[in-house]
Formats: C-alpha cells, sequence, structure tokens
C-alpha cells in the first residue's frame, strides 16, 4: 500500500490515525527515540486536523430565518478556548 502525504488525508483519515498514534504510545513498549517520532507524527497530524476544522469553518453559513420568513445567509463563527497542552 502506497503511503499517503499526511497533507493528502481527508480530516477522517487523520483524526484515525492520530487514535493509532495515541494507543501505540500508550499501550506499546516503545523506545524514548520512538516515542518522539510517534509525538511528533501525531502533532503534525492534529495540526492538520484544525488546519481542516479552520477550513471548514470559513464554508459553514447558517441559514436564519429572517422577520419576513425570507432565509438570510450568515457566516458562521465559533469562539474556541485555546488550552494549553
Amino acid at each position: 500500500m502506497a503511503r499517503v502525504k499526511k497533507d493528502e488525508l481527508t480530516f477522517e483519515e487523520a483524526i484515525k490515525r492520530l487514535e493509532e498514534i495515541v494507543y501505540e504510545i500508550e499501550d506499546k513498549d516503545l523506545s524514548l527515540e520512538d516515542t518522539i517520532v510517534k509525538f511528533k507524527e501525531g502533532m503534525e497530524l492534529a495540526n492538520l486536523c484544525n488546519k481542516k476544522l479552520d477550513e471548514a469553518e470559513r464554508k459553514i453559513n447558517v441559514l436564519l430565518k429572517g422577520e419576513n420568513q425570507e432565509l438570510i445567509e450568515q457566516n458562521f463563527t465559533v469562539e474556541v478556548e485555546n488550552d494549553a497542552f
């Protein structure tokens, strides 16, 4: 199976791989070097997922009913609290 570049992964594929990495780090007896490699890959995937979510947020529009029952298009915005790791 050909290796897919990280930036070509779908959001779902990236999340699945990220979950696999978390499992590997938590449940396998990895060397420090292997753990660092897995952690780096996980961070790259997490950044990719954040990028894809940001892109999706820019594309989403919310339709609201106006006073005359017409549909009004508004940009969708979400406020997110950033927690430090």
